[in-house]
Formats: C-alpha cells, sequence, structure tokens
C-alpha cells in the first residue's frame, strides 16, 4: 500500500444511493504516482457509479477523496479537470464535422487579447499528441475521417491539455484491433513513464493483467479485493467478481453433434471473404476464430443472406437451395445475432418485448394490430427464464447493461424459434458473470440439438466453448478441426499465416 502522503489519489468508503438502490456501499481505492489500476467488476459492481463520483459527474453521499494529499470534492466534470482528474468514456465524445486540432482544444483554446492565438493553440494540441507518440498526426482532417483507434488518441489528447494527475479509461479497446490495442498500451506506457495515474476499467482481464500494476475489485457496490495485479492468479480475480471458479465459466453440457444442418461449399462475397467451406451438425457449437478483418463476420453475414455470394453456395438443411434473403433464412429456421448490437442488433429507443418479439409480431396479433399484453407476457417469461436485469418486459432497452441487452437479442432468436444459431461476438464488452450465462445457454442449446456458430475473438472462449474450430485467414477458412487439437498458440499461427494449413 502506498502511504497517505504518497497517494496521488485515495477513495475511502464512498457511498452512493439513488433512491432505494444503493449503489456504492464504502468503496474505497488507492491510487500511487504514475500507476496504471485496474478497477474490476461486473456490469452492475458500481464502476460507473464510482467513477461518475470521481469525475464530478454525480456528489457521493458519504466518504472522503483526497488528490494529491488534499481533500477532493469536484463540483461537476470541467472542474475535475481543472483539478487534475479527466475521464475518457467507452463512446467517444468527438465532434466528427471538426478538425482534430478542433476537438483537442474545444472549449481550452489558447488566448491573446480576446482573440484565438492560433500558432500557440496548434502547439499545445501538437505536444499534447507527442506525449502520445502521434505528433505526426494530420491536425487539420476532421475527427470523423479517423479510425476508432486515431479517434481515442484524440480524445486521450484532449485530456492531456488540462495536465491530469489521474486519467480514467472506461473499456478503451473495446472497438480496437489488436494492432491498435498496441499503440494504445504503448501510450499509456508514455504517460506512466511521465508520472500520470490511470484507472484502467475493463472486462478483459488479460489485458489488464498485461498493463495494470495493481486492481480492485468490486461486487455489488462494494470493495471485495485488491492487489498486486502481476503476482494475482486470474482465476482469484474471477471468484471475487463472480463467487464461482473459474473451471465453471465453461460448463460441459452433454451434447452429441447429430446430421449436418448447415453446408456451405466454397463461399465468396467480396471484398473480405475469398473462400470458405464447412458442414456444421445439429447438437455442434462451431467456432470462427481469426484477425479482425480477415472475413469471418463476412462469412455468417453471407451465410444469412445480408450479403450476397459471389461464388459457391450455402445449403440450409430442409430449405430450398438457392439466394434467401434475411427474411428466408428467418423461415428457415437460422437466427443472426450481429457484433453490432447498438446500431443494427438493437432498437434502442424501443421495449424489451417489441425488440425481443421483432421477427414474429404476427404471432401477437392481428390485421396489423399488435396484442401488447400477448406480447409483453411473452417476453416476460424469457426476461425471467434469462435472468435479465430489468423492471419489466416494457422498459426501453437502451437502459440496461450490455449484459442484458445481449441476452435479449438472444431470446428473440429463441422466441422465434431458430435452429442455426449465427453468433458474431455474442460476449463482447460484457462482464463475466454475464459470460458465464451466456456460454449456459450456448450449451443448453448444443443440448436440446441446435447448430450454433459461434464467432470470438477472445480464444479462451473459443477453446472453453466449443466441439470444432474453424480459423479464417484474410478471407480464407484455411483450417477445421476438433477443440481438443487446437491451442492459441497454433490458432494464432493459423490466423497470421505462419502456419500450414489443412
Amino acid at each position: 500500500m502506498t502511504s497517505p502522503a504518497a497517494a496521488t489519489l485515495r477513495l475511502d468508503g464512498i457511498r452512493k444511493a439513488f433512491g432505494a438502490t444503493q449503489a456504492l456501499r464504502g468503496v474505497s481505492l488507492e491510487l500511487a504516482p504514475g500507476e496504471v489500476h485496474a478497477l474490476i467488476g461486473e456490469n452492475g459492481a458500481g464502476k460507473s457509479t464510482l467513477m461518475k463520483v470521481l469525475s464530478g459527474a454525480h456528489a457521493a453521499d458519504a466518504g472522503t477523496m483526497t488528490l494529491g494529499g488534499a481533500p477532493y470534492t469536484p463540483l461537476n466534470p470541467h472542474d475535475a479537470r481543472l483539478k487534475g482528474v479527466a475521464m475518457i468514456y467507452q463512446e467517444l465524445n468527438l465532434a466528427l464535422h471538426l478538425s482534430a486540432e478542433e476537438n483537442i482544444l474545444l472549449g481550452a483554446e489558447s488566448a491573446r487579447g480576446g482573440w484565438v492565438d492560433r500558432r500557440a493553440s496548434r502547439e499545445r494540441a501538437r505536444a499534447a499528441l507527442a506525449q502520445l507518440g502521434h505528433e505526426s498526426l494530420d491536425l487539420d482532417r476532421p475527427a470523423g475521417a479517423f479510425s476508432i483507434a486515431a479517434q481515442q488518441v484524440i480524445e486521450i489528447a484532449r485530456a492531456l491539455l488540462t495536465k491530469p494527475k489521474v486519467l480514467i479509461m472506461d473499456e478503451p479497446t473495446s472497438s480496437l484491433t489488436q494492432a491498435d490495442t498496441e499503440l494504445l498500451f504503448a501510450a499509456i506506457g508514455r504517460l506512466r513513464a511521465q508520472g500520470v495515474s490511470v484507472i484502467y476499467i475493463s472486462h478483459f482481464l488479460e489485458e489488464c493483467r498485461r498493463i495494470a500494476d495493481r486492481f480492485t475489485v468490486l461486487k455489488d457496490g462494494e470493495t471485495v479485493g485488491s492487489g498486486d495485479m502481476k503476482t494475482a492468479g486470474l482465476d482469484r480475480i474471477v471468484t471475487l467478481m463472480t463467487g464461482r471458479e473459474v473451471k465453471d465459466l465453461y460448463p460441459r453440457i452433454p451434447h452429441t453433434p447429430g446430421a449436418v444442418v448447415l453446408d456451405v461449399k466454397a463461399c465468396a462475397s467480396a471484398p473480405r471473404l475469398k473462400r470458405a467451406t464447412l458442414q456444421v451438425r445439429a447438437g455442434e457449437i462451431f467456432g470462427l476464430a481469426g484477425l479482425i478483418g480477415a472475413g469471418r463476420t463476412d462469412l455468417l453475414r453471407t451465410v444469412f443472406g445480408l450479403d450476397a455470394a459471389d461464388a459457391g453456395e450455402v445449403c440450409v438443411v430442409g430449405a430450398p437451395a438457392g439466394a434467401a434473403t434475411p427474411r428466408d433464412r428467418w423461415d428457415h429456421g437460422v437466427g443472426f445475432l450481429s457484433e453490432n448490437r447498438k446500431e443494427e442488433g438493437l432498437m434502442l429507443s424501443q421495449s424489451i418485448a417489441d425488440n425481443l418479439t421483432l421477427t414474429k409480431h404476427g404471432a401477437f396479433g392481428r390485421f396489423g394490430w399488435i396484442d401488447g399484453g400477448r406480447q409483453r407476457a411473452t417476453a416476460q417469461r424469457w426476461v425471467d427464464t434469462l435472468r435479465v436485469k430489468c423492471r419489466n418486459a416494457a422498459q426501453p432497452i437502451g437502459q440496461l447493461s450490455g449484459g442484458n441487452q445481449q441476452k435479449v437479442a438472444l431470446a428473440r432468436l429463441l422466441e422465434h424459434p431458430a435452429r442455426i444459431f449465427l453468433l458474431d461476438e455474442p460476449t463482447r464488452g460484457i462482464d463475466v458473470g454475464s459470460k458465464a450465462q451466456i456460454y449456459q445457454l450456448i450449451g443448453e442449446l448444443a443440448g436440446a440439438g441446435k447448430a450454433v456458430v459461434v464467432i470470438s475473438s477472445y480464444l479462451p472462449e473459443l477453446l472453453g466453448l466449443c466441439d470444432t474450430i474453424g480459423v479464417m485467414c484474410r478471407g480464407e477458412l484455411a483450417a477445421v478441426r476438433p477443440r481438443a487439437e487446437w491451442s492459441e498458440a497454433e490458432i494464432m499461427r493459423t490466423a497470421t499465416g505462419s502456419a500450414g494449413t489443412t
């Protein structure tokens, strides 16, 4: 532990309630100068509330905070930044039509005699980027024209203008490629060397272990554990978060693969999908691995009819041969879960019931009118079955956590009902506890004779869950083998084209 005088930030017994809901129940956390501190916990554990208290968006009901040894009570986020605490949210907050320079300096431009000093402002923007190793970034280019990774650099540079003592990063790699993640880690390393302390929030525990010096685990609004990240076993951290052992995360529900229900033959779809051949059987969990851009999502979208096949064919057993639309695929018993649930998978302003029954509204009414009572009752049964945390099925789905949104998206496929499940990154951005519930559901689907195809960038997930794993490389399905014949290293060698293919 750091001595009180040496600590950059110290939180003791922080409490916060919203009506009858006790979001924080006495959280304590300590941060040393130049330390990267991982804040870990399931959705609903209190991480977001704690960060809003720390960044000035909420006032604590009880407890104390000190920054640099002095009492710290921010009045609002702007006040927090002026005092040395800056936060970068998972959803980046940029004015995409403005230039990179304008975004970095927004509200903090240098001025002289009441006029903006453009030369001094530009120098400050360039200096902030230099701290991150990105001094060559084009300051005149609109922010919306950059990649997500570059936009994140712009956001961090803006935070650095106020010379923060503490920088909070919420799920910073959730939308980044592996290469961009490496660049972000290098930038965090530079900040650490400059004495900036970082609170790093992520559901990726291996990532936390690599980048963080220490960790704090929250559960149900309380601090349940903390320690040195390098010596802490991930098994212990998962147990602190969930109350269950790691071996219980990937339940092996008995299932026996049967007859082929999906047969993909030399399928291609421009520009990324070059060639893919595979068979999926009833009662089988088939995993798809590969680097981002290798064609995994393109393959599932082509199977589902969202993208047109330029060559080859997709055969769903029991369905007519030939091209098919997404509506046809729903009628054939094929369900698709998009990796982009916010923009493509869900209607965030609509209710849980509307989202869950979207593909079969005709079953809940006649002549264009929906029986809302029947619809909500059906949705509520799935809410109860999948333990979705919500008020009721009438609640707007946009108000739910990512894990609970994902459960509703899966429930839509169950209610339809589908017999072939195409799941693209089904656990992205959700906590370990919700992941365990989704793994359980996937196992139960296979046990009921359903075919499940899972895309995941998280290799332990594929190895713990699947019966068969196929690896894509540069648009081609390079190898398909039983799970037992794969290791993480072999999957990566195949995905990068540095191993022989079969």
